[in-house]
């Protein structure tokens, strides 16, 4: 029976990876929310730099006026 132990192998390879993960290996989730700096005063998206945050502002919202912050930012 073979396949039996590389089944009960491969179940505690899976356990210890989970435990693993659980433990606070690489959360992709934290690590993407930390990256997202500014937020769009009118729907409150996320960006992670004024260029962007800029370019989302004018395609968006363009009867909005343009917050002071991105005026001087370079599209």
């Amino acid at each position: 029976m073979a396949r039996g132990h590389q089944k009960i192998q491969a179940q505690q390879k899976n356990a210890k990876k989970q435990e693993d993960a659980k433990k606070g290996g690489s959360d992709q989730k934290a690590a993407a929310l930390k990256a997202l700096k500014h937020q769009c005063t009118v729907c409150k998206a996320m960006m992670p730099d004024p260029k962007t945050y800029k370019q989302h502002f004018q395609s968006r919202h363009p009867k909005s006026d343009l917050p002071a912050e991105l005026v001087e930012v370079a599209a």
